[in-house]
């Protein structure tokens, strides 16, 4: 089975991709490279570097192949530039993966996962947020992602597509071979940052903000190891391709950690302790986001297999060091 990745040299879609092809699945991915980076494409995968909103390139890939299936990865994820910069992230996340789409259905590829985030409920009621909570995007980021949902969810009333639409809770960790990691210049990401101080890259860490209404006044996330989210997508286009019925999930394993005591795990597994001072918020965090991830568990019986903060963490690290050498 032939499937289409865009955003395939970042860090979740070159899991993914690396994870479709141990399947025997065929994998072409379509990627511009501006945050991307090439070094992580596994070699079996076709790459095809283009911008996917680049209509005449993008046409000719779909039609010269028979794809089963697109998943969308591509896009802009940083919340702070976002906040800065809301028009670059509306015409990335919205405007061009819409364009992207568009070329999708009208060659009648019509089966789509598409990566979004939990940062479209903004800052929940409830504990642990359902898929039908109410949606509260508190950044242009969630705001682009949710966009595209909308989108999707519109369009499939119209023509026949069919879509799993996976909401994010925050993404960790590296691949146990280590073929694929998280790699940025620009990283927001509290345990790539982390990950970076530990291995000397980094002199500290800053906590953004310690005043916020949780235990110990640090926001309080659900960390999901990157191998487990990779098979979720697996699951994910298997029902499609089997003709399953468009879905909404969450995922997250339902566990919050707040900032602080994901860096006092981190220092029980290192040798030096991390340096961290606290700094002021940051415009559009959200004080505690934690999946209840049941429907999707329920739906697929499926159950995650590195739930565990300190494995996330042990791996992080290990892929720090070995891209530090590199």
């Amino acid at each position: 089975m032939k499937i289409l990745i865009t955003g395939g040299a970042g860090y979740i879609g070159s899991h993914v991709s690396n994870l479709l092809l141990d399947k025997g699945f065929d994998v072409t991915i379509i990627d511009s490279l501006i945050t991307g980076n090439k070094n992580l494409v596994p070699k079996k995968a076709q790459l095809v570097i283009s911008d996917i909103a680049d209509t005449k390139k993008v046409e000719s890939v779909i039609t010269n192949e028979r794809f089963d299936l697109v998943m969308h990865f591509a896009g802009l994820i940083r919340v702070d530039e976002s906040v800065k910069e809301p028009e670059k992230y509306n015409n990335f996340n919205y405007e061009k993966a819409k364009t992207f789409l568009n070329i999708c259905f009208k060659n009648n590829l019509n089966k789509i996962v598409f990566s979004s985030t939990a940062s479209v409920y903004g800052n929940p009621d409830n504990q642990k947020v359902l898929e039908s909570d109410p949606l509260n995007p508190l950044n242009p980021y969630a705001v682009s992602k949710l966009k595209l949902e909308q989108f999707l969810i519109a369009k499939a009333k119209e023509i026949n597509i069919k879509y799993i639409i996976l909401r994010y809770f925050n993404v960790a960790g590296a691949d146990e071979k280590l073929r694929s990691g998280l790699i940025s210049k620009f990283s927001s990401h509290l345990i790539k940052i982390a990950c970076e101080v530990a291995v000397g890259k980094r002199e500290k860490l800053i906590i953004n903000g310690n005043d916020y209404d949780t235990l110990d006044g640090t926001p309080i996330r659900d960390y999901v190891h990157i191998t487990d989210l990779a098979d979720i997508h697996l699951i994910s286009a298997k029902h499609l391709i089997e003709d399953g019925k468009s879905n909404i999930f969450n995922c997250g394993y339902g566990t919050g950690y707040s900032v602080k005591e994901v860096i006092e795990n981190f220092n029980k597994i290192l040798d030096k302790k991390i340096n961290f001072e606290i700094g002021p918020r940051r415009q559009g965090d959200s004080k505690m986001v934690v999946a209840n991830s049941d429907k999707f568990k329920e739906f697929f019986s499926w159950e995650p297999k590195f739930n565990d903060i300190r494995y996330i963490l042990k791996t992080a690290v290990e892929w720090e060091k070995k891209i530090k050498q590199c």
